[in-house]
């Protein structure tokens, strides 16, 4: 299977029954979540574990190779000496997050989501968002970014409406300022570092409307995606997972996701794309506009 839209009906029909999958836990009065810490101490949930169970056979039998925050992951290089192949060679993958905010989900907030994306030599080429709680769903491809509200036993993208999505500087409508509108920066509800808040403080004498928004998981990048934020600095971790997706969905509606020199943190300008599949996985410091 190597069409693109047949992948994307795909992996929007998984990423729906998996974020069914985790309401079951959420909403259940019994449930134990099973909250553990993983190595980086980041919390691991039973819905994580049930999310990723039913993505991974799904994007497993298409014969790509499958990158998840909660599966094996293998080394880059190859192994020779315990016969285990690298990533290196992946040059088609699906990166996938089965429960981007796991810290939101424990809060009961909301703001997490299911994440697939598919990577062709390093690029984010399909993105899928689905948001579990509101039942919305984002996708990005060469077809263009959408946005539909999912009803209940819905799972094929074919019998969705899909409202086309644009970043605000992918129109010809005016910027912000020449509008006289707030200008509007998303910002992590969870990870809001010291450097993140330099480089929003350092815009209010440009932007003096400037009105920050914080949100969880990977919906700040869906957020610049529609129009709805003109710029989501994030000058801290993350992993592949946590973006691949919404980078896919933010190429697809006109903006971008750029790497941003940890070092130099306050030059936003004449920056580079991320890129996946590297030897480390952790992304670099990024600005999405």
């Amino acid at each position: 299977m190597t069409d693109i839209h047949s992948l994307l009906r795909l992996a929007t029909d998984a990423a729906i029954r998996a974020g069914e999958a985790i309401m079951e836990v959420y909403t259940s009065p019994t449930a134990n979540w099973e909250v553990e810490r993983k190595a980086d101490n980041s919390p691991l949930t039973l819905a994580d574990r049930r999310s990723h169970a039913v993505i991974a056979p799904v994007l497993e039998a298409t014969g790509i190779p499958v990158l998840s925050e909660e599966g094996a992951h293998l080394p880059y290089e190859p192994d020779s000496t315990r016969s285990l192949p690298g990533r290196k060679d992946w040059l088609r993958l699906w990166v996938v997050d089965p429960l981007d905010g796991t810290k939101e989900f424990i809060k009961r907030n909301g703001e997490f989501t299911v994440n697939i994306a598919l990577v062709e030599e390093g690029v984010p080429v399909m993105g899928v968002i689905f948001v579990p709680v509101t039942r919305v769903l984002y996708v990005g491809s060469e077809q263009g970014a959408f946005k539909a509200t999912v009803p209940a036993d819905v799972y094929d993208l074919d019998a969705l409406t899909l409202e086309p999505i644009h970043a605000k500087g992918a129109t010809d409508q005016c910027t912000a300022n020449d509008c006289g509108e707030e200008f509007v920066v998303v910002a992590s509800r969870s990870h809001l570092s010291a450097e993140t808040q330099e480089y929003i403080d350092s815009l209010r004498p440009v932007h003096p409307d400037l009105t920050m928004v914080s949100a969880g998981s990977s919906l700040k990048l869906c957020l610049v995606a529609e129009g709805k934020a003109d710029v989501y600095p994030r000058f801290a971790p993350t992993m592949e997972w946590d973006t691949a997706a919404g980078h896919a969905i933010c190429r697809a509606a006109g903006c971008e996701v750029y790497h941003v020199d940890a070092a130099n943190y306050m030059h936003t300008d004449g920056l580079h794309p991320l890129v996946y599949n590297k030897p480390d996985l952790l992304n670099p410091w990024f600005i999405v506009k």
